[in-house]
């Protein structure tokens, strides 16, 4: 596979915290409308290896391409610009707005300053820009089933619920890369069957190439066309759910069963 057809490509990264060794020479690469597994067990590296692609923490060393530029060195926020988004472990919502100004306010990094007397100048720009991104909220609630929870305060819901306004605020401005780090954690059974079904759309219809974190490993053989498997720091097997399920060095490192069985 060339390089120039992985929307994300992480190769040979390396990462040490003092003498303890969380990444050793671990690549992998995600297509465009690909959705990628990564799992393994905890302390693994995944979250660790997000960071890195994400531009949060640089890798001592290696290269992330994106779209096939090397953006090693480039902040977040210049790769948020180029079409990548994260979800977090840990919620990441603004409690104390709605749901739909959380979506609208991810959208609105895009835009400039220029002071009060340049606001008032722009105002009828703004007033159209503003309803815009309100518009956009509104479709994106919409298809990830959450309309009815647009006027409600994020910091007040469950969460399952929140688990979801956060994947739609990270597509709120769209992507070319999404990288969701175990959102399922929380959910219902019906939560996670709708997750799955946002996360597809994004993935077939939109382009998306999609790449979780994710220890709820039937969720994971069920949605992804193709799974990576860290184990201490380095990629122990990738392949279809099927042939990872299989590997016995996956079933001795994580996931402890007979292939078929669904292990969580």
């Amino acid at each position: 596979m060339r390089e120039r057809e992985h929307v994300l490509r992480a190769e040979g990264i390396g990462v040490r915290f003092g003498g303890i060794r969380a990444l050793d020479g671990v690549g992998l690469g995600v297509r465009r409308g690909e959705v990628c597994g990564l799992i393994g067990p905890n302390g693994a590296g995944k979250t660790t290896l997000f960071d890195v692609l994400s531009g949060i923490r640089g890798p001592d060393r290696g290269r992330v391409l994106l779209g096939g530029r090397d953006v090693t060195r480039r902040s977040p926020v210049w790769r948020a610009r180029h079409g990548m988004r994260r979800t977090f472990q840990r919620q990441q919502l603004f409690g104390q707005l709605t749901v739909a100004d959380n979506l609208v306010v991810a959208q609105e990094w895009r835009g400039g300053g220029g002071g009060f007397a340049a606001d008032l100048l722009a105002a009828p720009t703004r007033r159209a820009h503003e309803a815009g991104r309100r518009a956009r909220a509104a479709a994106v609630l919409r298809s990830c089933g959450l309309d009815a929870l647009a006027g409600q305060y994020a910091g007040a819901l469950p969460v399952g619920q929140a688990r979801m306004v956060e994947l739609a605020r990270a597509v709120a401005d769209p992507p070319a890369v999404l990288l969701l780090d175990e959102p399922a954690s929380g959910m219902t059974a019906e939560e996670r069957r709708q997750l799955s079904a946002v996360v597809r759309h994004l993935a077939d219809d939109e382009g998306c190439a999609v790449l979780l974190v994710e220890h709820n490993v039937a969720f994971v053989m069920e949605l992804c066309a193709r799974v990576v498997v860290l184990d201490l720091g380095r990629v122990l097997a990738h392949g279809t759910p099927a042939e990872v399920r299989a590997d016995p060095r996956v079933r001795d490192a994580y996931l402890g069963t007979p292939p078929g069985d669904d292990a969580r």
